[in-house]
């Protein structure tokens, strides 16, 4: 019942110009987003504990966590903006862009920025979404700006 209202309120918002708050989404039912770092495919994690929508922009969501490259485990907080949403018969998308910085911890610490896309599948028979796939692309640079790389992470 909660996933039919979700979705009810998700599509009417979107036809008032006003987005539902989904914060929720973001946090990915506790777990970790899964991805990659750098040329050499390094493992990243990257685990989202709070997400809260911006009362002044709907669109904008805050959100805090934390990261895991090698060993190195750091705090993290940025903004999601959406940018796009895109309505689909079966399958319906929602584009964005992230900006995240992570707490300054030295040389391998920085910044994760870049575009996002959500997508999620609406099944009219049992009237809920039956799958979700959120990947994050990117890049991350460090603060002193001698480090910079590639990033893709998505959920499991």
């Amino acid at each position: 019942m909660k996933k039919i209202l979700f979705f009810l309120l998700l599509i009417s918002s979107f036809s008032f110009g006003q987005m539902p708050n989904i914060a929720n989404v973001w946090m990915n039912h506790s777990k970790p987003y899964l991805g990659t770092i750098g040329d050499e495919k390094t493992p990243l994690k990257l685990k989202i504990n709070i997400s809260e929508q911006n009362k002044k922009n709907d669109q904008e969501y805050f959100v805090s966590g934390f990261s895991l490259v090698e060993g190195n485990n750091t705090n993290f907080e940025g903004k999601l903006r959406i940018t796009k949403y895109k309505d689909g018969k079966k399958r319906s998308t929602v584009f964005g862009e992230y900006d995240l910085a992570e707490e300054v911890k030295g040389k391998h610490s920085g910044i994760f920025k870049g575009k996002f896309i959500y997508t999620f599948i609406w099944n009219k028979k049992t009237e809920q979404i039956e799958g979700q796939f959120i990947e994050f692309i990117g890049d991350w640079k460090s603060y002193d700006g001698t480090l910079n790389f590639k990033t893709n992470w998505k959920n499991q």
